[in-house]
């Protein structure tokens, strides 16, 4: 069934179409008959009761330099009446602008389909959402105080300090047993973020690499494997990483398994979580990525497993 599809993304222009995730699934909806609408989180209104977009109709091609095409002019959608679907797929940083446009897109959900559910993507932050599973994750604290911080590097060796609410491996620091520089650190993070930091024992077989797991629906659908380059511990794509083939260990299969019925019963259809050395280190709802990676490598159709499981939503 065709269905009318708005998607809450940034600019189009500036999308990379060789490896961008949204671009993968907008190409795929497309592919099966469905209308594409493009418009920004800036771009929501709510008044008279209702939530509204400024959205634009559009058309994609994987065409380097000629990747979309807008096929008519802005028009006001009001997204619980006009629309079957919202893919809400604006990159992070989870701040109070993103936490707001959940809050928006809520009131529209019992009318249309929002992917992932907002509700749940605003209680379910990558780094919060985690700590419901500390038998899979390695020891991890969050914190605003040296004073735990450096009385937790004490109990466990070296650590990694990161921001709560960061994206993309950006300010994500390895602080050893010796570096002196922690008290300096946790000053920092504390003059330029109001919200705790996470501290995280620090897993050097991160070396080996950070997998990428995405569960379509709560089952996992395929995984890459990202290498930091070198002088690196962040082996995010974004930050420098390389994307290698891979397949799930046991252990990988058992964590997949074990959260994967409370994110379908949660409403989130697509995740991605990592991780390293057998150990969950973060659970992925806001705007997940690595598709396009795995299915180079696999031969699989990810996006087309998401919209079978958007379809038994709708449908269901």
């Amino acid at each position: 069934m065709p269905l009318n599809v708005a998607v809450q993304m940034d600019p189009i222009e500036a999308v990379n179409i060789g490896g961008d995730s949204t671009f993968a699934l907008m190409l795929a909806g497309q592919g099966r008959g469905h209308s594409l609408w493009h418009y920004l989180s800036t771009d929501l209104t709510f008044a008279g009761g209702r939530v509204r977009a400024r959205a634009r109709p559009l058309t994609v091609e994987r065409t380097p330099g000629a990747h979309f095409r807008w096929t008519g002019d802005v028009t006001t959608l009001d997204l619980g009446r006009d629309t079957d679907v919202v893919l809400m797929r604006q990159d992070p940083p989870f701040d109070m602008a993103y936490i707001t446009a959940t809050h928006l897109l809520e009131r529209v959900h019992g009318e249309t389909l929002v992917v992932n559910d907002p509700a749940e993507v605003r209680n379910a932050p990558e780094k919060l959402f985690v700590l419901g599973y500390p038998d899979l994750m390695p020891p991890t604290m969050v914190t605003r105080r040296l004073d735990e911080a450096a009385a937790f590097r004490e109990e466990h060796g070296a650590v990694v300090v990161k921001p709560l609410y960061g994206n993309a491996g950006t300010a994500v620091f390895h602080v050893g047993t010796g570096d002196a520089n922690l008290s300096a650190l946790v000053e920092l993070f504390s003059h330029v973020w109001r919200e705790p930091f996470m501290v995280q024992k620090f897993l050097p077989d991160v070396s080996a690499g950070d997998k990428r797991i995405v569960l379509v629906d709560g089952v996992a659908t395929g995984a890459i494997n990202r290498l930091p380059k070198a002088g690196e511990i962040r082996s995010n794509l974004a930050a420098g990483g390389a994307a290698h083939a891979s397949t799930l260990t046991v252990r990988e299969e058992e964590i997949c398994a074990h959260i994967g019925p409370e994110l379908k019963r949660r409403g989130l259809i697509f995740v991605g979580i990592d991780v390293i050395a057998g150990y969950l280190t973060e659970i992925n709802v806001t705007s997940p990525t690595g598709i396009v990676a795995i299915d180079r490598f696999n031969g699989t159709d990810t996006p087309g497993m998401i919209w079978d499981a958007i379809d038994a939503r709708i449908g269901g």
